[in-house]
């Protein structure tokens, strides 16, 4: 089912503790932000409206960079406010649902979205609610007593209404701030649903909740390892590109591009890792662009598809077999430069070298080979 999305990111979020509000912060490497725009454009979300204060509009583009299928509009002075700009905001059908979601609840999932879709269907609002389990009191001036909690229900966002009904609430709610927009439905006599909800949803809130989410992010991502080998000839020349260091040697490595055999393993190792094919796939060595590139670009490449889906590369590991050059010399030089290309602490990059003592291709000093793992985080 087609759906859209509004997604309200314009609090300041003072309660989360100083410095940037919640949404802009780092969740696992990530703005928060970032995290539930993914997860709702690979549900299959046709657009999504991101709703920002003027303090936010420089911030967006950094956090969602990469991803299309966004576009911003800018938020009011409540919540209220800023979930009709976005509702104005959207185009196509009238009655095509809409799902309008806290930027600081993080980790919405596709299956969330399909409940709900679900519950909408025959309604004029669905919300994902967990029951309350915990036992409530209430202070008054004789002190602290029990309310039941039966019938009691937490409600969460994403929350779905047609596009067309949410408006027409809206437009005939009283002035005052709503607590959530199912509210300003019921208050126009529709009936909203209630979807299964989940603890993952989670509202950042306070400082706090950033260290379970953390733990969270990490307990639903996945950990994925690549593998890739290189090998190139040696041939006339005066010096060899290694892990994108170069080194002065009475010959050259024969290739297409600067024939660095460490770097194109490499790249492999992390195509590899997120089932994205072969450096060939994605730079054909017919192809007269590549002439002579620098392979510090298809490193660059591959490290850019994990980010694109939300992942990270944890750490990298190169071995590098030949009899000549010398490798030891030279390998703390390349470990610095993986690690200024890659983005990494210099502890998650190693590169090694070994020979084969005079047996084979490398060792009757026919070519270079080199080998190499990647590990990387993905949130699935």
């Amino acid at each position: 089912m087609s759906f859209s999305v509004v997604i309200v990111a314009a609090g300041g979020g003072t309660r989360a503790g100083p410095g940037l509000a919640k949404q802009w912060r780092a969740l696992a490497g990530k703005p928060v932000l970032r995290w539930s725009v993914e997860a709702l454009l690979s549900a299959g979300a046709r657009q999504i409206v991101v709703v920002v204060s003027e303090d936010g509009e420089p911030l967006v583009d950094t956090a969602l960079a990469g991803l299309t299928g966004w576009r911003t509009t800018r938020g009011g002075t409540i919540r209220a406010d800023s979930v009709r700009n976005g509702l104005a905001a959207l185009d196509g059908p009238p009655a095509e649902p809409v799902l309008v979601h806290d930027a600081a609840r993080p980790f919405v999932t596709a299956a969330h979205v399909a409940a709900l879709l679900k519950a909408l269907d025959g309604a004029d609002g669905a919300i994902p609610a967990l029951p309350v389990a915990d036992t409530l009191k209430r202070e008054g001036e004789a002190g602290l007593t029990t309310t039941s909690r039966d019938g009691l229900w937490r409600a969460q966002t994403p929350q779905a209404f047609r596009r067309d009904r949410l408006l027409a609430a809206y437009a005939a709610w009283p002035l005052g701030e709503p607590t959530d927009d199912a509210q300003v439905v019921e208050a126009d006599g529709g009936r909203v649903a209630i979807a299964p909800g989940d603890p993952l949803l989670m509202k950042l809130t306070f400082p706090e909740d950033f260290e379970m989410a953390e733990r969270l992010a990490g307990a639903a991502r996945i950990t994925r390892t690549g593998q890739g080998f290189d090998a190139h000839r040696w041939g006339p020349g005066e010096a060899v590109w290694l892990c994108g260091v170069r080194i002065d040697h009475d010959q050259t490595l024969i290739g297409h591009s600067d024939a660095d055999a460490g770097l194109h393993a490499l790249t492999d190792a992390i195509l590899g890792a997120i089932g994205e094919g072969d450096i060939g796939d994605h730079f054909p060595p017919t192809d007269p662009r590549w002439k002579g590139a620098a392979s510090h670009l298809f490193l660059k490449h591959a490290t850019g598809l994990v980010a694109a889906r939300g992942g990270r590369l944890v750490n990298v590991d190169v071995t590098l077999i030949c009899e000549r050059p010398k490798i030891k010399p030279h390998r703390q030089a390349m470990r610095e430069r993986l690690a200024e290309i890659l983005e990494l602490p210099l502890d998650r990059v190693s590169v090694k070298a070994t020979t084969t003592e005079g047996m084979g291709f490398t060792g009757r000093g026919e070519g270079l080979a080199a080998q190499a793992l990647a590990t990387v985080e993905t949130p699935s």
